[in-house]
């Protein structure tokens, strides 16, 4: 079986490519390098250069390698960034979707896995969101995902698309010391710049109703998200049952605080971070619960803080 990955030379997406390579399925990756890396393809990994808007490039992905299945990586993925630019965003999550799913149908391709967000939610006010919490994004990247998902499911209803989608928060740490997180807006790759740079770190709110003042918030180490993105697909190679959506999540979250004090711990680097006001529309805390996917994709918090920090900075040196 062979799974297409759009955004496959991403941070994500060439974790989930070595995922599908590991489990013995051949995946083929789709990106334009807007964000992502060529370096980041495994060696044997055919790789199509080319932009999900591109209709006949897609196509053309689809038939030439013979794809059976789709996992849907690629995407636009600053929110806040997306406030400034969202028909930008729209241009490239939805539409981008819309020529997607037309291609996979003109190519008879029926089976796909979506990495959705939990932005879908937004600044919720539970203490644990499940599949069920209202839907109320705050920015038109949340939307965007949004809309994705229910593409999905008009596309099931329309042509018998067998799809399912993967919300989570905060992706961090790295599965290969050649792939790391490259994004200017993520909270590792930000602490460590300040750090490599002789500055400190910042923490925005220390007055939250949390245990130790600062935001909570889902961390999940990148390797641990592509295994469910295999199980996914698995399952729908298989036939078997799936939910609509499932969140990958801790559970109980980890906050700001604890972050800086782990990079401390790891880096041995002396964090000392810099106290900012809280920034509009934050949460104090915003965690899922990972029940359903465990119970039908073997989701687990597989590394533990630490270890997510170490394989991060691991990754970071190596790339130095």
């Amino acid at each position: 079986m062979t799974w297409l990955v759009t955004g496959g030379a991403g941070y994500i997406g060439a974790h989930v490519v070595r995922a599908l390579r590991d489990a013995g399925l051949a995946p083929v990756v789709l990106d334009d390098l807007s964000s992502g890396h060529a370096a980041f393809v495994p060696e044997g990994v055919p790789f199509v250069r080319a932009s999900l808007l591109d209709a006949e490039a897609v196509a053309a992905a689809l038939t030439d390698h013979d794809v059976t299945g789709v996992i849907h990586v690629a995407g636009f993925k600053y929110a806040g960034v997306s406030v400034q630019r969202p028909l930008h965003t729209y241009e490239q999550n939805v539409t981008g979707m819309i020529t997607l799913l037309e291609s996979m149908q003109r190519a008879g391709v029926e089976q796909c896995v979506f990495s959705s967000s939990a932005a879908v939610y937004g600044a919720v006010d539970v203490d644990l969101v499940t599949e069920t919490t209202a839907k109320n994004p705050t920015s038109p990247y949340g939307e965007s995902k949004l809309i994705g998902e229910w593409l999905l499911r008009d596309q099931e209803i329309a042509a018998g698309l067998r799809h399912t989608s993967l919300r989570y928060f905060n992706v961090v740490g790295s599965g290969d010391p050649a792939v790391r997180d490259t994004s200017p807006h993520n909270l590792f790759p930000l602490v460590f710049d300040a750090l490599a740079e002789g500055r400190q770190p910042r923490i925005y709110g220390t007055d939250y109703p949390t245990p130790d003042g600062t935001c909570v918030r889902d961390y999940l180490h990148v390797a641990d998200l592509a295994l469910a993105h295999v199980a996914a697909a698995r399952r729908l190679e298989a036939g078997e049952p799936l939910e609509p959506a499932y969140n990958l999540g801790s559970g109980d979250g980890v906050s700001v605080r604890q972050i800086m004090d782990a990079v401390a711990s790891v880096t041995g680097i002396a964090v000392e971070p810099e106290l900012a006001e809280r920034r509009p529309g934050d949460p104090p805390r915003i965690v899922a619960s990972g029940e359903l996917a465990a119970r039908d994709l073997g989701w687990a918090m597989r590394h533990t803080l630490a270890e997510m920090v170490d394989s991060a900075w691991e990754a970071r040196r190596a790339s130095a």
